[in-house]
């Protein structure tokens, strides 16, 4: 599926990996671990890009994940509720499980979707930028 190829952006998007590189995560902990849930990496160990390049950088990371959470919300209650005619108060609940269980992992995605879109993938970046500069 070239859609999460390693080179691809749905790739560090979806693997939490590091933009540039693509060889490492960019979150200390794995995406279900309540333990830590929203610690970054200062640094890539492998390119050296800088993660927070700057205070308040990923304030639109928030509204990314506001927009995404949205929708995905009234595309679930469209399902369950209306398509396949669970009660309100179960999709209700299906939905709120959903999402406590998936926060963490909504917040990573909306932050790689935010650096994404400034930090391009090079096959290179280890050589160029390694941690030796």
């Amino acid at each position: 599926m070239s859609f999460l190829k390693k080179g691809s952006k749905s790739y560090s998007i979806f693997y939490l990996q590091c933009p540039r590189c693509q060889e490492e995560s960019m979150f200390e902990t794995g995406s279900w671990s309540f333990k830590k849930s929203f610690d970054m990496r200062e640094r890539c160990s492998k390119c050296n890009l800088n993660y927070n390049p700057e205070p308040g950088y990923y304030y639109g990371a928030m509204f990314i994940s506001y927009i995404w959470t949205a929708w995905f919300c009234l595309l679930f209650m469209g399902i369950f509720f209306w398509g396949l005619g669970f009660p309100q108060n179960t999709a209700w609940a299906m939905l709120i499980t959903f999402m406590v269980v998936n926060f963490v992992y909504i917040f990573r995605i909306s932050r790689l979707m935010w650096i994404n879109i400034n930090v391009r993938f090079d096959p290179n970046a280890i050589q160029k930028y390694g941690p030796a500069h």
